[in-house]
C-alpha cells in the first residue's frame, strides 16, 4: 500500500526551491518586473506548488485502503487567487471556502461542487440555500444553523453532503489567536461542554441525511501528536454515533488541516507522510476503508512556495542601528508586524541586479513603507547589509502575505506572478494602481457627505 509514496519520503531540504527562488528573483529584475517603478512583487513558485500536492496525494495514499473515496480541499483562505485555485484543481485537490467571495473564487476557478466543502461559522441562509442547491458539502457549525438546514432540506432537496463540526477540545497551541481546539474556541460544537455530546449524537440519529463529522485542530504552533488527538476524538464519536444507528450513518470524516509549517530555514518539517503515519498509529480504524476522508490543508500547501521581494528605498542609521527601508512592510505581512514573535519571517538579501548577496553581516532592521515605528519586517538581524537599489525578500510568504493585503496607508497590492525554473513568468494578479485605490475608497461618491440627498 505505501510503495507508491517512497519517493516523497525523505524531509525536503529546501535546496531546489531556494536555487528556483533565487533565479526567479534576478530574472524578475532583468525583465524588469521589479525596479525603481514596481519597488514590490510577489512570486509564486510553480514547480514548487505541484511538488507539494503531489506530496499531500502521495502521503494519504500510502495509509488510506485502496478505494477508499478521498478528497484534499484546499483552505481558499491561505491564498485566494483564482490561477492557484486552477493550478491546484489540476493537481486533484479541490476547495475548502469559507465565504460567498471564496465559493466564488472557487467557482471561478472550475473547482467542480463535489470537490467544494463550505465550512463557516456565520453562513446565512442565501449561503446555505446555494450550497445545498449546488450540492456542495456544508459542514454545520452549531445547532441553530442545523435547525436552519432543517427548514431547508424540507424545502428542497439536496445532494450535498452534509455533516457537523465538532470541536474535540483537545487544547491549544503555542499561538492563541490561531488555536482552534480550545476550551472557548468559536468553532464547532464543543464535546465537552454538558450535554454536547449527546445532542450530536441525538441531531445525526433524527437526521439520517447527515453523514459527516467535521474537526479541525490543527494550525500553526500546534504538535502532530496534539492534532491526532483531535482526529481521534472526532473518530470515537463516530463509532459511537454509528453503533447507536446500528449502521454506517457517519461514513466521511473531514479532519480539517493547519499542518505547521517550517518558517526558520528552507526545509520542510514537518511533511504530509509523516502526518499521515501518526494519523496511522494513532487512529487506524481512520483508514481501514470504512470512512470517506477529506483534508483541508492551506498554509503547508503554498507558504514555502511564495515570496515577496521589495526593493529597498533607503538605508540610513538610527541609534548605531542599520536600517534598510523599504517597500514591504505591514500591508503584505500584519501578522508578523503586529506578532513578530508568533510570525517571524526570514529575509533573504539580493544586490540591485537581483542576484544573492554576501558580503560582510551587519545587524540591521528591514523596515517597511507605512507611517509607524514598529513598521518592520525584522528586527535587530545579521544578514548582509541592505544598501539602496538593494532587494529585501521576506520568505515563506505564499500562504496568508501578500494575498491578504491590509490597506494601511492605502498602499496599493502587488503584482503577483508565477514563475518557471526556465526565467517565464506569468501573471497571477495585476497591481493595483493608485486610481483603483481611490475608486474603492469612495472616489465615485465624492460628495456625499457635503451634498444635500
Amino acid at each position: 500500500m505505501g510503495a507508491h509514496h517512497e519517493g516523497f519520503e525523505a524531509d525536503d531540504d529546501g535546496a531546489g526551491r531556494a536555487a528556483r527562488r533565487d533565479e526567479a528573483v534576478r530574472a524578475a529584475v532583468e525583465q524588469g518586473l521589479l525596479g525603481p517603478e514596481s519597488p514590490i512583487v510577489g512570486l509564486l513558485d510553480v514547480t514548487g506548488i505541484r511538488e507539494s500536492a503531489a506530496e499531500l496525494r502521495a502521503a494519504f495514499d500510502a495509509v488510506v485502503a485502496p478505494g477508499t473515496p478521498v478528497l484534499h480541499a484546499f483552505a481558499v483562505k491561505a491564498t485566494p487567487l483564482v490561477p492557484v485555485l486552477r493550478l491546484l484543481r489540476e493537481e486533484g485537490v479541490g476547495a475548502e471556502v469559507a465565504s460567498p467571495g471564496e465559493l466564488a473564487l472557487a467557482r471561478a476557478a472550475g473547482v467542480e461542487p463535489a470537490m467544494t466543502v463550505l465550512d463557516s461559522p456565520a453562513k446565512t441562509p442565501a449561503e446555505l440555500r446555494e450550497a445545498l442547491a449546488l450540492g456542495i458539502a456544508v459542514n454545520a457549525d452549531n445547532p441553530q444553523e442545523l435547525e436552519r438546514i432543517d427548514g431547508l432540506m424540507a424545502s428542497a432537496a439536496s445532494r450535498s453532503p452534509l455533516g457537523i463540526r465538532v470541536n474535540p477540545q483537545v487544547g491549544g497551541g503555542s499561538i492563541e489567536a490561531t488555536s482552534t481546539a480550545t476550551a472557548t474556541s468559536k468553532f464547532g460544537v464543543a464535546l465537552r461542554d454538558e450535554g454536547a455530546r449527546d445532542w450530536v449524537v441525538q441531531a445525526c440519529l433524527d437526521r439520517p441525511w447527515l453523514t459527516r463529522l467535521h474537526a479541525h485542530t490543527g494550525s500553526q504552533g500546534i504538535p502532530l501528536s496534539l492534532m491526532a488527538r483531535g482526529v481521534a476524538e472526532t473518530y470515537g464519536l463516530a463509532e459511537e454515533i454509528n453503533r447507536r444507528a446500528g449502521r454506517r450513518q457517519i461514513d466521511t470524516l473531514d479532519i480539517g488541516g493547519g499542518l505547521p509549517v517550517n518558517f526558520a530555514s528552507d526545509a520542510t518539517t514537518p511533511t504530509y507522510a509523516q502526518y499521515a503515519r501518526v494519523l496511522a498509529g494513532e487512529v487506524p480504524g481512520l483508514f481501514d476503508g470504512r470512512y470517506g476522508l477529506v483534508t483541508e490543508f492551506g498554509r503547508s500547501l503554498l507558504a514555502k512556495h511564495g515570496t515577496v521581494v521589495a526593493r529597498v528605498e533607503y538605508a540610513k542609521s538610527s541609534g548605531g542601528r542599520a536600517v534598510a527601508v523599504t517597500h514591504a512592510g505591514v500591508q503584505v505581512a500584519a501578522r508578523t508586524v503586529y506578532a513578530p514573535g508568533s510570525w517571524p519571517l526570514r529575509i533573504a538579501a539580493y544586490d540591485s541586479k537581483g542576484r544573492v548577496k554576501d558580503g560582510p553581516v551587519v545587524v540591521q532592521d528591514v523596515a517597511g513603507p507605512a507611517c509607524f515605528s514598529g513598521d518592520l519586517l525584522a528586527e535587530g538581524r545579521s544578514m548582509p547589509v541592505l544598501e539602496q537599489g538593494d532587494y529585501a525578500a521576506a520568505l515563506d510568504t505564499g500562504a496568508y502575505y501578500f494575498a491578504h493585503h491590509y490597506a494601511y496607508n492605502s498602499l496599493a497590492r502587488p503584482g503577483v506572478y508565477g514563475f518557471w525554473p526556465d526565467g517565464r513568468f506569468a501573471v497571477v494578479r495585476e497591481a493595483q494602481t493608485v486610481g483603483e485605490v481611490v475608486a474603492e475608497s469612495g472616489g465615485a461618491q465624492v460628495g456625499a457627505l457635503t451634498e444635500s440627498p
